[in-house]
């Protein structure tokens, strides 16, 4: 067996074991090839000491491994010296030991591995361990004549003291939080701010004594429970209120939030600092009530979107700052408030279908519940299509959803200014038109007009030709009398408005059939412009015109004329072409019928004019436009011949009384 040397305290673990005072002088006292250097702090239970290298490995010295370093201070040693050192990765066991260890008090003693020790190889260090929060704070394990630090990251100790320079949030309520903690000895004196899960504020504050400058841990969070001390709720009265949980009381809504929160901000107690306040409208099943704002903005008001909407119906209120600053204010928009952008769905608005053609009939005559709803004469439109703004009055709009306004989203707050229209009501937003409206029928009507068939076809061709036309087309023809022909074109219908294009109209291959009537008006029909070729007018006459069928059908022709006889609004789009012109009977009857509407109408600047271009004589470049004077002349002698008397004057409607008297007057005769 060979000789076996130590260091330091003795082993104990052969007879024949010799302290040394290094590995060089053991090699002067080994009388055996090799000899073993030992140390009492090695577990050697189960190692063989008669071990030996093989020959090519004779002159290295043999090192073990420990658990904590390669070297475990554990060696065979050639008698006569080596060149270098052969590691082996066996494990010999280093033994726990208080020696050289310097733990500071309110550690655990029994989380630390104290069976560490340095690397042989090393130089002298002050060894230095942390515990489960920094690099520091640990034990020390101190070589002798060591004045270098070096900082040790694993082992590490468990700290389980608390230390004195904590301070507590005094609002809100938190889960349990490790008070153990403590910062690294190597930084400056800091004022450590911890967050929550919602914020990089709001949780406790250690302080190291003299501390100026504030660091935020973002590592370690509080879990905040509540903030808030209460949930207060505006009732809407939509039916909803009393579903959130723990509600202190609810308080109705007074016409704008500035308002209606101050009144709410008086009524709570002096113990609630901090409060929710929320509306009947929103849904908070999968709310946070949780969330607080950062400390320095906790005298703001905090505003909780709506559907995206920033100026939402949730707000995180500091009591005493509002009730104390908010009277000051005219606006709400004037306080000092922050727009979290986490957001609460608003429940669904209210969808109102109805018969009505207008709007406005329905809004008028149908209560509902609630600030909001849609009114909508068209399919099931979803209530959460727009988010409306209820801080006040002028953001309070009202929304039409498409283009002639199927679809629309009406305030309470604004029926009462609604009398004819809801253009009666100042704030109306018209950004929001995201519905299309059904396309309005097209109805073609005709009595034997040469073009007729021409005019029929090239409209079908300038359809066939758009690419966003599904208009239907119906066809009346042959219908005696002007009164019955509307009425068959009306009837023949199936939407509420239709197109009546008259066989005389060359239409506008450009005209939009997306068109749309305003629903937002009173219900009236709308008269396109026309192209007269004989004397250059373009106006209302033989132009489209879009029918309300129900005022069409309503309409007994009391009148001289059919469509100004209701109500009816002008859309300055040219709609085509009115060859009216075609035969003399033609061009006779169509401008002896204008002529005498335009003469019952005066005084009246704009159609006195008209007139007047009428009964000018033809230039001749439009084959039968002579006929179109002559009709209009005669039809000014008529008038006078009975006085203006409209039993007379409403004969015009019979095409048989139109027949006779052109035959009578001109000798002429029908197409027919």
């Amino acid at each position: 067996m060979f000789d076996i040397f130590y260091s330091g305290r003795k082993p104990n673990l052969f007879a024949h074991e010799r302290e040394a005072s290094s590995i060089e002088h053991a090699q002067t006292l080994s009388r055996t090839r090799y000899f073993w250097w030992v140390n009492y702090l090695s577990d050697y239970s189960t190692w063989d000491f008669l071990w030996e290298p093989v020959p090519w490995e004779s002159h290295q010295r043999h090192a073990w491994a420990s658990q904590h370093q390669k070297d475990s201070g554990t060696y065979l040693v050639p008698c006569q010296g080596y060149n270098d050192t052969n590691y082996h990765k066996e494990v010999i066991t280093r033994l726990p030991s208080t020696e050289f260890w310097d733990t500071p008090p309110g550690l655990d003693p029994k989380s630390f591995d104290y069976s560490w020790h340095p690397d042989p190889a090393e130089p002298d260090y002050i060894y230095k361990f942390g515990t489960q929060w920094q690099l520091t704070g640990g034990p020390e394990y101190v070589t002798p004549d060591a004045t270098n630090v070096k900082y040790v990251a694993f082992p590490r100790a468990e700290k389980v003291s608390i230390d004195r320079h904590w301070i507590l949030p005094t609002v809100g309520e938190f889960a349990e939080f490790d008070y153990t903690w403590h910062p690294d000895h190597r930084d400056p004196p800091y004022i450590y701010q911890f967050g929550t899960q919602h914020q990089k504020t709001g949780g406790p504050q250690y302080a190291v004594p003299d501390a100026v400058d504030t660091k935020y841990v973002d590592q370690i969070r509080v879990k905040a429970i509540h903030v808030a001390s209460a949930i207060y709720e505006i009732d809407h009265m939509d039916g909803n209120a009393g579903q959130i949980p723990g509600t202190a009381k609810s308080s109705r809504y007074f016409d704008n939030y500035l308002d209606t929160l101050r009144r709410l901000a008086k009524s709570i107690p002096a113990e609630h600092e901090f409060v929710w306040i929320c509306s009947s409208i929103c849904d908070y099943t999968n709310f946070d009530f949780t969330w607080h704002p950062e400390q320095w903005q906790a005298g703001m008001l905090h505003v909780f979107a709506s559907n995206g909407e920033k100026f939402g119906d949730t707000f995180f209120m500091h009591v005493p700052s509002f009730r104390t600053r908010a009277d000051s204010c005219e606006l709400l928009e004037w306080y000092d408030l922050t727009f979290v952008e986490t957001s609460v769905p608003r429940r669904p608005m209210p969808v109102i279908t109805h018969n009505y053609d207008s709007q406005v009939d329905a809004v008028k005559n149908i209560e509902f519940q609630g600030p909001l709803a849609i009114f909508s004469n068209t399919d099931y439109v979803s209530g959460n299509l727009v988010t409306v703004p209820l801080w006040r009055e002028k953001t309070k709009t009202i929304v039409p959803l498409s283009q002639g306004a199927s679809s629309v989203v009406v305030p309470k707050s604004a029926i009462s200014h609604i009398k004819t229209q809801l253009y009666d009501y100042s704030y109306i937003d018209r950004t929001q038109k995201m519905l299309k409206d059904e396309l309005l029928d097209i109805v073609f009507i005709s009595n034997g007009e040469p073009n007729a068939e021409s005019n029929y076809l090239q409209m079908q061709l300038y359809l066939a030709n758009s690419s966003q036309n599904t208009n239907k087309v119906h066809v009346v023809s042959g219908v005696n009398g002007r009164v019955a022909a509307y009425h068959a074109a009306a009837r023949a219908s199936t939407t509420p408005w239709f197109f009546a294009v008259f066989a005389k109209l060359e239409v506008n291959k450009d005209f939009d059939w997306t068109w749309q009537p305003d629903r937002m008006q009173a219900t009236k029909h709308y008269i396109f412009h026309a192209g007269n070729p004989v004397n250059g007018l373009v106006y209302g006459h033989q132009a489209m015109i879009a029918y309300n069928k129900e005022l069409a059908l309503a309409n007994t022709g009391v009148g001289l004329d059919f469509t100004l006889d209701q109500a009816h609004e002008v859309v300055p789009i040219l709609s085509g072409t009115a060859n009216y012109a075609e035969t003399p009977w033609m061009a006779w009857r169509t401008a002896f019928r204008e002529a005498l509407k335009l003469r019952a109408s005066l005084p009246d600047v704009e159609n006195e004019y008209r007139l007047k271009v009428w009964l000018k004589e033809d230039s001749g470049t439009i084959a039968n436009g002579h006929w179109s004077h002559k009709g209009a002349q005669d039809a000014v002698e008529f008038y006078k011949e009975v006085k203006g008397n409209p039993t007379e004057l409403r004969k015009s409607y019979e095409w048989a009384w139109l027949a006779s008297y052109a035959f009578l007057k001109q000798g002429l005769c029908t197409d027919g």
